[in-house]
């Protein structure tokens, strides 16, 4: 096998489960023990500092599940969500749908880690740009799932071109270092990306290869004049001291000599903290790592109920339940399944987020595009503190 990954086949075909759930089908089966039952998907409790989070894999658990003899209740793709809320249920024989918790989970923890982190980092940065750069850090089979999740999150673009294709974005970029050390100048390397690469494409100038930002950058400012979008500092740690300062310093330099309409471009070593401590100055921020490794959402898989009665472990709630949220002041509650909410206490109605995904096999909603979903998670971010 030259790659290390499960192809769709075998996802779809339980192999990626944990040996245990297919031997519990075994002795289910060896019993004669075949019953229905309800379980549900939430999370107990966040990564440190977290409070909410953004669902996102529910695309792909809608594929997982098509064609099979289950119901799937789920929340909406990209909606926002806190502990001890159920995102997503499912009913049906449990030996129907056992061998594929594993599956289940994996593909719902990870993507909501990602695009939760990336959702953190764009809230912080506002109307700053915030590209996903992560992919280099994990495996490139998943970098499009990555790159999908960083930007349904709320990222204003990615950087690896099989992403942005599947996303229907332009991929986002600027000058690698190894560019800059081939020509041996940065301002000669900026050049050539601007005789060289089509118009449409902005000019983004890297200035932290050989000398000091300030002078690479105003270097690069006089080479390009107008046609200078941005200067990138992606400064090593090692150089990098008080980032905030070198950002003032260039910054004074730009606009001193006129070019105050050249933007600056940060990378390296970014997480939401850092954007909060520079967007004072910066323009734009690169992020890597903190995204593409994100915190996974440890969601759990839980039974709640057998042949239509409440049971569950220790540790569990029992029975089905209803997640609500007042859309007016975004308050959200659950109930047990036949208890009526009445209105919100700011007198605004409920709505139901747990909505028919899967039913006897059959897809039961369109699947909203990307930005769609982008677009609903900046919606949600501006009723959240």
């Amino acid at each position: 096998m030259p790659f290390h990954i499960a192809c769709e086949e075998e996802i779809k075909g339980g192999k990626t489960s944990d040996v245990y759930f297919s031997r519990a089908v075994e002795i289910l089966k060896a019993k004669g023990i075949d019953r229905m039952a309800m379980a549900e998907v939430r999370l107990k409790g966040f990564p440190w500092g977290w409070k909410w989070g953004v669902l996102a894999g529910i695309e792909e658990v809608a594929e997982l599940f098509k064609g099979m003899p289950v119901d799937v209740y789920s929340m909406d793709e990209g909606t926002i969500f806190s502990t001890n809320q159920p995102v997503l249920v499912i009913d049906g024989r449990y030996l129907d749908y056992s061998v594929y918790e594993t599956a289940l989970l994996g593909l719902i923890c990870q993507a909501s880690g990602i695009a939760t982190k990336a959702a953190r980092c764009k809230k912080v940065a506002g109307d700053k740009s915030v590209i996903s750069f992560g992919a280099r850090r994990m495996h490139p089979a998943i970098t499009p799932m990555i790159e999908r999740n960083a930007f349904i999150g709320g990222c204003d673009g990615v950087a690896v071109i099989k992403s942005a294709e599947l996303l229907g974005e332009s991929p986002m970029g600027t000058i690698p270092h190894a560019l800059v050390l081939m020509f041996g100048d940065s301002a000669e390397a900026v050049k050539a990306f601007h005789e060289v690469i089509e118009p449409k494409v902005k000019r983004v100038a890297l200035v932290d290869t050989f000398h000091d930002e300030k002078f690479e950058s105003l270097r690069a400012a006089e080479v390009l004049g107008k046609d200078l979008y941005a200067v990138r500092l992606d400064t090593p740690s090692s150089r990098r001291g008080d980032m905030l300062e070198i950002l003032r310093e260039v910054r004074w330099e730009l606009d001193y000599r006129g070019f105050k309409d050249v933007k600056i471009f940060v990378s390296g070593g970014l997480d939401e903290a850092e954007i909060e401590r520079l967007n004072e100055i910066a323009d734009a921020y690169g992020v890597g790592t903190a995204i593409s490794s994100a915190s996974v959402i440890d969601f759990s898989f839980d039974i709640v109920e057998i042949e239509g009665e409440p049971v569950s472990k220790r540790g569990k709630e029992s029975g089905t339940k209803k997640v609500l949220r007042c859309m007016d002041c975004f308050n959200t509650i659950v109930l047990p399944s036949h208890i009526d909410p009445g209105k919100c206490s700011c007198t605004g109605d409920y709505i139901p987020l747990l909505r028919p995904l899967i039913i006897q096999g059959k897809i039961k909603r369109d699947m909203p595009g990307p930005q769609e979903i982008r677009r609903y998670v900046l919606e949600q971010m501006g009723k959240i503190k």
